[in-house]
């Protein structure tokens, strides 16, 4: 699911206060430098997710650029560099020994989960390019009850109250989207199923979330090479609004075709950390604010006719999350207090 120009990575670790000690200020700072300032983890989870949501949220910017780029063009970059990024990663970490582990025993769903995710990307992608950044927030913003759906159908999971309300809210959303342009909006629900069919594939993957990524575009990575090969000799995928081989046309382009791998898997490596540290509820909140961030880029920068279908259905989205969101803060209380209540 950049453009970007990603915001600066975060660093971990506590960070001291310093300054010339002289003058009226010499207490104030000899006093910091004795209690240097320390970030507590939720904080560092929370600037972690805001920087991965912000990423997020201003990748249309990135992908408009290359609006004349076929996506499956852009896609192979996505894919390719980003591969290269993570494969780097996990050298400088001595774990690249783990992928043929990884392949042994899941090798099945790292591919499925590959699959779904180049589905979703190419989507968001060519969404980006056809100047429908409004339809891909949308795909967004309702991924989360169509992954409550999925949780229901593939594992079984119950549904509470709220979550059935929220999924209904959200169907009367796409029925008046529907209605409005004359044909349900396939590509918000096709981005939405993509990203929750990745979901329930990783949910069942015991693989960490570096490790299983890196896995996944490690094996889409040789399709990725081929498709760009034929793209730059033979034109693949090229039409007449959408000439193939883009890179090499000029530096600064191909720089950024390259970066695709770092506005790609740099949000992703600050989610993992992030994610570790905070709820799921704070998790789930942040992901609202890319989508919105998302949207406020295709209405205020790219000027995408908001129509008054979108300013029907969108506030019943809102209220179906809101109502989503407290289901899921209800049942981590429960949860908590549950694990506190004494064994006797």
């Amino acid at each position: 699911m950049v453009a970007r120009a990603a915001p600066l990575p975060l660093r971990g670790g506590d960070s001291a206060c310093s300054a010339a000690q002289s003058g009226v200020f010499s207490w104030a700072i000899s006093t910091n430098l004795a209690h240097p300032m320390t970030l507590s983890d939720p904080q560092k989870g929370a600037l972690a997710l805001f920087g991965t949501y912000t990423a997020w949220g201003l990748l249309p910017l990135y992908y408009r650029h290359f609006a004349d780029m076929p996506p499956v063009e852009m896609l192979a970059h996505r894919t390719l560099w980003t591969f290269v990024l993570f494969a780097a990663f996990m050298a400088m970490k001595g774990r690249l020994k783990e992928l043929p582990l990884l392949f042994r025993a899941q090798f099945f769903k790292v591919l499925a989960a590959g699959v779904f995710i180049a589905t979703n990307w190419f989507l968001y992608i060519g969404a980006v390019g056809a100047g429908k950044t409004i339809a891909a927030s949308l795909g967004y913003y309702i991924f989360p009850l169509v992954s409550v759906l999925m949780g229901l159908v593939i594992f079984r999971e119950r549904l509470h109250g709220m979550q059935i309300i929220a999924i209904c809210l959200v169907a009367i959303a796409v029925g008046i989207l529907t209605l409005g342009f004359g044909a349900p909006p396939y590509l918000s629900l096709g981005m939405a199923f993509s990203f929750a069919a990745y979901g329930a594939v990783k949910k069942t993957m015991t693989a960490g979330p570096i490790l299983s990524v890196t896995g996944e575009v490690a094996l889409l990575a040789p399709f990725a090479l081929i498709w760009l090969v034929g793209a730059q000799l033979y034109g693949w995928g090229a039409d007449a609004t959408h000439p193939a081989g883009r890179f090499g046309s000029s530096l600064g382009d191909s720089l950024l075709i390259v970066l695709s791998g770092v506005f790609t898997g740099v949000p992703l490596l600050w989610f993992a950390y992030g994610a570790k540290r905070l709820t799921l509820v704070a998790t789930g909140l942040g992901q609202y604010y890319n989508s919105s961030l998302q949207l406020a880029v295709a209405v205020f920068l790219f000027a995408e006719p908001f129509t008054r279908w979108h300013a029907i259905a969108l506030p019943i989205i809102w209220f179906a999350l809101a109502l989503f969101m407290v289901q899921v803060w209800r049942d981590e209380r429960a949860k908590s207090r549950a694990l506190d209540m004494p064994l006797v």
